[in-house]
Order: C-alpha cells, then sequence, then structure tokens
C-alpha cells in the first residue's frame, strides 16, 4: 500500500522543478508586478465588496448569494488555515535558498493557497447564480491562483488545492442554504 508522504515528495519535487524554472526567467521580476496587482483580487475585502454590490442591484437572488458566500467563506476560511497547520508545507522561498518571493507572506505555510481557495468560493458562486459572467469568474479566479506563483509564495499544486477547497466549500454552502 502507498502512504502519502512519497507521493508528497514527488508532487514537491515536480512543484520545485516548476518553481526554479519559472522564477529564474528573466522577465521574473515584471510578471511579479502584475502578479501583485491581480493577487490583491484574492484578498477579503474585493469579495466582501462585490458581495455587497451584488446584494444590492439583484433584488431576486442577491440576497441568498450573500448568504451562500457567508456559508461558503464560514467553511473556507477555518478550513484552509486547519490544514496550513496540519500539512506545514513550507512556502517556497523558505524551502529552496535559490529562490525568493516577490512579496511577503502573510503566514509561514503554503499548502492549500487562501488566496485561491477565496477566489474560486466566489468564482463558483458566481458561474451558479450568475452564469453569464463564468468566463470572466474562472479567468479571474485562475488568475489570482497563478500570481501567486509568480510572486513566488505558493508552489503549483498548493494553487491546486485551493482551487479544489474552494470550489468544495461553495458546493456546500449551496447545499447547506
Amino acid at each position: 500500500m502507498m502512504t502519502t508522504k512519497p507521493t508528497f515528495q514527488r508532487m514537491t519535487a515536480a512543484d520545485t522543478r516548476a518553481m526554479c524554472w519559472l522564477l529564474q526567467q528573466p522577465q521574473a521580476a515584471r510578471r511579479a508586478r502584475l502578479a501583485r496587482m491581480v493577487s490583491r483580487f484574492g484578498d477579503g475585502p474585493f469579495y466582501v465588496a462585490l458581495t455587497l454590490c451584488i446584494w444590492g442591484m439583484d433584488r431576486q437572488g442577491g440576497s441568498e448569494f450573500a448568504l451562500t458566500a457567508m456559508v461558503a467563506y464560514a467553511l473556507e476560511m477555518p478550513l484552509f488555515v486547519l490544514l496550513k497547520h496540519l500539512i506545514k508545507r513550507p512556502r517556497p522561498a523558505d524551502a529552496l535558498e535559490s529562490l525568493s518571493a516577490f512579496i511577503q507572506p502573510a503566514d509561514r505555510f503554503s499548502f492549500p493557497s487562501g488566496h485561491t481557495a477565496a477566489a474560486f468560493v466566489m468564482a463558483s458562486l458566481l458561474c451558479v447564480f450568475y452564469p453569464p459572467v463564468i468566463a470572466l469568474a474562472l479567468g479571474l479566479a485562475l488568475m489570482v491562483g497563478l500570481s501567486r506563483v509568480l510572486l513566488g509564495v505558493h508552489y503549483p499544486s498548493d494553487i491546486f488545492a485551493g482551487a479544489a477547497l474552494g470550489f468544495g466549500c461553495a458546493m456546500i454552502g449551496l447545499w447547506l442554504v
């Protein structure tokens, strides 16, 4: 029977190769400037403001959207913190001397990406409640995740885990509300 530790080690090795290649590119600093702006969409205030706008503008579905978002984020936030502290995966720049992050992260651990989880909660809910914005919502969520890698604070697998966590919490929120 295969244990998860060797699988996690193989995943980390692949992530490390990807991070070294990506962050050692000549354009890395220029990409990081743009990534810093995109990453800010992954901060909480943007989602609060967007939810309030939707709640105020959509008299029929806005209240249900806002309630579902509150439930989904109430699940996502403690889960991503719990996972980070259970798994304790160091950030790329902390694990690899050859890498430097372009920003100072809020905490020490990288798996899963909280910014990406939050982005996918919002994107998933927008896709369900407002299908015409699917491409925009998913595109922005993907860009938030990619920005975290380009800034050197997350491995690619942290982004996949964050996206899965965010999507899952959104679906549970929909089911509960």
